[in-house]
């Protein structure tokens, strides 16, 4: 079975983009085992798939429950579908014994599990020659096309508009687990399919865990509330995180909170394409430093966002990937003190020629509610 004709395909685009990287990675064809991956390259969303990449056929095998989906979601892409009746390892490794000779199949150590390449190396009678070409489709997906962009920048306004709804509920006797459910009601009520993590709700000396889980402790006044928000969107990602004080803020907070926004926006200023992914951590950790608050700042200043929350380039100290226009990053600098609490900002941006172009829209303004 293959795709409908039709428009052209998005997946027929990257696919075209994927195949001259195979023999840079001394490939002959590459096989995705990640689900992510495969929606990508092909639009199938089913929770059942492997995909196989050649220079002349991309194949899909999937099972029958996905039948009527994956040719409806296919349709125009020029991806074979193969419906497994024995399973997908069993049906893939039935396409991979009738390469000629040995095959140089290219996969991503870190997506496949040994059981499945031993199971395909038995079922294969040994035709394979495995080839590390694990990264391939994530230097494809981390730059985003003109429909990706617009899509994301949608799903940066409904988490941002959702941020604002929710405000009035942020008041004492309210739980962490009632805002994150609040907030995940919003977004699905806004047309988003659900969040992009599970949302966190930190109050109080909780928020001084930068992943801490909503709990059911209930909001109390005199204390700081981190909300770390984002949204699915027609298969994208938000993310965006901002902290309000219930009543009024003693200095110390307001200055930790005036010296997270300081670093957010020295990140920012140093965003470009052609500048490595440390350069940012670095401005962000240096200006957070300045204020007196280095030493409580613990994670990497942002990461790349997409199908998946977390995607490539990652925003950490030393890393050498350089950006690129049409690269969409979180930029999420935080203080976070024992006894005191935490401070998290996080915007979602995209890498243009003339810099850092916000995505999401939410005040930045300290909020004492």
């Amino acid at each position: 079975m293959t795709g409908k004709t039709g428009k052209e395909h998005s997946g027929r685009r990257r696919l075209e983009r994927l195949r001259p990287l195979l023999s840079q990675a001394g490939a002959e064809a590459l096989l995705i085992t990640s689900l992510p991956n495969i929606r990508y390259l092909s639009g199938f969303t089913g929770s059942a798939g492997l995909m196989l990449v050649t220079p002349q056929r991309a194949t899909l095998v999937t099972d029958s429950r996905y039948t009527i989906q994956a040719e409806d979601e296919l349709a125009g892409s020029r991806v074979h579908v193969d419906i497994a009746t024995k399973g997908l390892l069993a049906a893939m490794a039935a396409i991979l014994a009738r390469a000629r000779g040995k095959l140089r199949l290219g996969f991503s150590p870190t997506q496949m599990t040994i059981q499945q390449r031993a199971a395909l190396d038995k079922a294969g009678k040994g035709k394979v020659l495995w080839m590390d070409a694990g990264g391939l489709v994530e230097r494809l997906r981390a730059i985003k096309d003109p429909s990706e962009l617009a899509t994301m920048k949608e799903a940066a306004l409904l988490i941002s508009r959702v941020f604002e709804d929710t405000l009035p509920e942020i008041r004492e006797g309210v739980s962490e687990l009632e805002l994150s459910a609040e907030i995940e009601y919003q977004i699905k009520k806004r047309g988003g399919s659900g969040p992009s993590f599970e949302t966190i709700v930190a109050s109080g000396n909780r928020s001084a865990l930068p992943h801490a889980r909503p709990t059911p402790k209930l909001l109390t006044k005199k204390e700081l509330v981190v909300l770390d928000q984002g949204a699915i969107l027609r298969g994208y990602c938000s993310d965006m995180t901002r902290t309000v004080f219930l009543g009024r803020a003693p200095d110390r907070v307001r200055r930790m909170y005036d010296a997270v926004l300081e670093a957010m926006a020295a990140a920012k200023a140093v965003v470009r394409p052609g500048i490595t992914a440390g350069v940012v951590d670095q401005a962000a950790r240096h200006s957070l430093a300045r204020r007196g608050f280095g030493e409580f700042f613990t994670h990497s200043t942002g990461h790349g966002l997409g199908i998946e929350v977390h995607e490539m380039p990652r925003l950490g100290k030393g890393d050498t990937t350089v950006l690129e226009a049409g690269m969409v990053i979180t930029i999420e600098p935080g203080a976070y003190v024992q006894g005191l609490g935490g401070v998290r900002i996080e915007d979602d941006v995209v890498v243009t020629s003339g810099g850092a172009a916000d995505l999401t829209d939410a005040t930045k303004e300290f909020l004492e509610l």
